[in-house]
């Protein structure tokens, strides 16, 4: 049994060995081998990870006294093959990048323009942010004042009411007055 996970092993280590120097040539490629090395790289994934299936079910096979030898083993190539998917990935995004720029037709400047638009519209932002905070700032003191005038009124109004309550008192006086002034008249 052992003899097959051997074997299984040395079949990964040549395929990701492949697999490795593949994916470091993508970016130095021209387009139309590009896409045929992708492709078969591609292929080359699938292979290693039905290597890796066979090599795991060696390993269920094994008895558990040797089996954690093995386990570490297989732990270290399913992390050396995330690894090369993640590689993979990045440059296949490369190679989508290169791609993008040909169909589009940009070059070199359109990241400058682009940067210079992104710092134009960050200028706007922080313009518009601070026309923000001033017209909250008047807001406030808007309601401030607001609020002080309020105050104020009703002070006066109580005032008013006050002066009035005496007016009216100041009357029934000179009622009362005028009242016992008629009396005394009278007599």
């Amino acid at each position: 049994m052992s003899s097959d996970f051997e074997g299984y092993e040395q079949d990964f280590a040549v395929l990701t060995a492949e697999i490795t120097n593949k994916i470091a040539r993508v970016p130095r490629l021209p387009p139309d081998e590009k896409k045929q090395m992708v492709a078969n790289v591609e292929k080359q994934l699938e292979e290693a990870k039905e290597l890796l299936e066979q090599m795991d079910l060696e390993v269920r096979e094994i008895p558990p006294q040797s089996r954690g030898m093995y386990s570490n083993r297989m732990r270290s190539y399913k992390q050396e093959m995330g690894k090369l998917e993640t590689d993979f990935k990045r440059s296949r995004i490369a190679y989508s990048d290169e791609v993008r720029n040909e169909l589009l037709g940009d070059d070199g400047n359109s990241s400058e323009n682009q940067r210079a638009h992104l710092l134009d519209n960050t200028e706007r932002l922080e313009r518009s942010s601070r026309r923000l905070e001033a017209g909250y700032q008047i807001a406030v003191e808007t309601e401030q004042i607001g609020q002080e005038m309020l105050e104020n009124l009703s002070h006066d109004r109580e005032k008013i009411q006050r002066a009035r309550e005496r007016l009216r008192e100041t009357d029934a006086n000179l009622g009362k007055s005028s009242r016992v002034l008629t009396g005394m008249l009278r007599r």
